[in-house]
This record gives C-alpha cells, structure tokens and sequence, in this order.
C-alpha cells in the first residue's frame, strides 16, 4: 500500500512531467517522424528538470529517486502521447553502473549524466546471430596489458548515434574455457566520443517506428582497463538486474501508451456522433475500451508491485517479467480498440494514433518477446522443462 507521502511526490512527479510534455504536442513528433529525427529538444527538457537523473545519488548530482519513481515517470511522458524511448536507457542501465561500478567510474561520469552534459543511451547486448540467447553472444573483450580490445558487432543498439556514453557486454573468456555458461561474459563502460572513427563505426537501421536504432561494428578497439564494470567474467549476472528493472520501466512506458489510447478513444467517442448518437452510446464501442481499461489496471498493479520488490534489493524476475508482458498486451489492447474507435481518421497522422500504434506494437517483441516471457514464466512460476 503506498503511503500517503509517497503518494504526494508521485502526483508532484506527475505534475511536473505533464507540463513539461505539454510543451512537445503531437506536431514536433510528427515532424520528428517525416525526418527520422532525434528529439533533442525533448531530451534537454528533461535533462534540464532533473528526470533523467532521478536514479542518480544525490552526491553525485541526482535525484537519488528510487525505480518506483522513474516508472512513474516514464508512465506520465507516455501517458501525455510524448515518447520516452529516446532516453530510457539512462534509467534502466543505471542500476548495473551504481550497484557494480566502481567509486572511480561513478565519480568520472555520474555527475556529467546528472547535469545533462554527457549522455548513456546506449546499451549494447544484442547480436544478429544471438538475438535474445545473449549466453551465445560473440562480441571479445581480449586483454592485452593494462587494456581491452573489442572485436565484434551489436544489433538494435538504439541511441548509439547520439550517446556519449555506451553500457556493453562482450566475452572475455571462451564458452569452453569457463565453468558454467554464464560465466565469462563482461560489462564494459565506454566512451563513445574516443572510438568513433578509430575502430568504431555506426549504421542506422531504419525502421517503422523513430527509435534510433542502429548497429555498431567494433573493429580492433583499444579500451582502457578501467572501463570494465566489476569482476571480470560475471557480466552476465550484472545485467540481469538491469535487465529485470528494463522490463519494469518499459512495462510503465505501456501503461502510459494504454492510459493515452483509452483518453484519446474515449474524447472521440463521446463526441462523434453517427446516426444520431455519440459512437461511445454503442456497446461494440464500449466494451472494447472498457476491458482495456480493466487490463490497463490489473497491469498497473503488478508493475508497482515489481517495482517496489526491485527497490527492496530483491530479484523481482517473475514479477518484472509478469509485468512486461501484461502491460504490453494492455497497450496493443487498447491501442486497437483506440484505432476501431477512430475509424478512418485513426490512420490519419493528425490524430497521433498511427504513430503511437507503430510505438507500443514494438513492446511485443522489444526488450524480450512475449513468447520468451511465457517460456520464462511456464519455467521458473511453474516448474516446467525448460523449453530453449
């Protein structure tokens, strides 16, 4: 049960975020959509009110927020029709730089992300041959005297273009060469600004939604051995909290996705009148948004709920993966029946709808598939074989 000082801050949170996003209507998303363009305005704008450093300890320039606070966030920018996925990274790579960091790398660059002078938007797992089984990744981290040396590529590495900063995970060891198959992989805090051009190399891959997505080749990249996270070989574990507050803070995206569908549904239907009657007055109307809402809200509990196990320092896999997967579904829900509702004019890109349906249809199959969610759940909820 939230308390009522916590409630106060989150509705102070809310506030704050929607008038901020009321600043970028659906017009400079539109516009940003024809030139597949970076938001960079948007991205000031919360850097320079202190969203994007809500993680960040109060020591080092932050907010010194917990994640129940920056799903609250994220949810809100969502909610209002603006777009988070141009800086969520920030957030939810945060906690493998502040739990495994060094003193030394948080001093170097927490204060600059909280100032909004330097940028870590790039979180760099994903390969083409791997996908999803991230135990097969390829990428080598060799070392070679008091450095590494990167060889390899990333897919779907969003923002890499406009991060100065990059959260990578590379093996350091052969698979063979290690005990256990998540040992040998390690995590990497890298300077963007000093590689490019000099062994790193970026390709954008366009898509049907603005994301910035692209791949990145390292060809024999010098990178000082202090830009390693933690112990060597045990990367793969460090992620794994990052991976599950992903999950929580992508799942809020949704619900803001869902909460904006509904609103936008629900305006239209109450005033668009066809044979003499609000369209909202029909039932083929009605129940389809209604049982949105009621899944948008079964959804909400159990991200809060992941949310406030992963601020206790517990392991919330089931419950960040159980909530991924319900708000996902929530937000294509509800973002189908907003499109019903709408018509015609749903596809119009006046109305925003087209270009947010494009942006939640993602969360299927973006940071983890639902598929993958489901095997992940049959296994550790429910004791089954493992099926992959």
């Amino acid at each position: 049960m939230q308390t009522a000082e916590a409630k106060a801050a989150h509705d102070a949170i809310r506030e704050g975020v929607a008038r901020l996003c009321a600043q970028f209507p659906g017009s400079y998303w539109q516009e940003l959509d024809r030139r597949r363009a970076y938001p960079e305005d948007f991205v000031s704008a919360l850097s320079q009110a202190g969203y994007l450093s809500a993680l960040i300890p109060e020591q080092y320039g932050g907010s010194g927020l917990n994640l129940t606070a920056a799903a609250v966030i994220l949810q809100e920018i969502h909610r209002q029709g603006c777009s988070a996925a141009a800086c969520h990274a920030q957030m939810y790579v945060m906690g493998t730089v502040l739990r495994h960091g060094s003193a030394e790398q948080k001093q170097q660059y927490l204060p600059g992300i909280a100032a909004g002078s330097l940028r870590l938007q790039a979180f760099a797992v994903t390969e083409p041959t791997s996908g999803t089984d991230t135990l097969s990744l390829r990428t080598t981290a060799s070392r070679e005297g008091d450095d590494y040396v990167l060889d390899g590529q990333k897919i779907w590495t969003s923002r890499a273009e406009h991060s100065d900063l990059m959260l990578l995970l590379a093996r350091t060891s052969a698979r063979d060469q290690v005990r256990s198959k998540t040992e040998g992989l390690s995590v990497f805090l890298i300077d963007l600004r000093e590689l490019l051009g000099r062994g790193v190399s970026i390709r954008p891959i366009r898509t049907m939604m603005n994301h910035s997505t692209t791949e990145v080749f390292f060809d024999h990249v010098r990178i000082p051995g202090s830009a390693l996270i933690g112990e060597e070989g045990q990367g793969f574990r460090y992620i794994l909290s990052g991976m599950n507050a992903e999950r929580i803070l992508i799942a809020a995206e949704c619900l803001g996705d869902a909460q904006w569908f509904l609103a936008k549904a629900s305006a239209y239907a109450r005033e668009r009148v066809v044979f003499g009657q609000p369209i909202g007055a029909n039932q083929g109307i009605q129940f389809p948004l209604a049982r949105a809402f009621a899944h948008t809200m079964a959804a909400e509990s159990i991200v809060y709920q992941a949310a406030g196990l992963y601020d206790q320092g517990l392991d919330p896999g089931i419950e960040a993966n159980t909530a991924k997967l319900l708000a996902a579904d929530a937000s294509w829900e509800a973002g189908e029946a907003c499109l019903q509702t709408h018509g015609g004019f749903g596809f119009a890109e006046e109305f925003d709808i087209e270009r947010k349906f494009r942006e939640t249809r993602l969360y299927q199959v973006a940071p983890i598939s639902t598929n993958l969610v489901l095997c992940f759940l049959a296994e550790r909820a429910l004791g089954l074989p493992k099926s992959y």
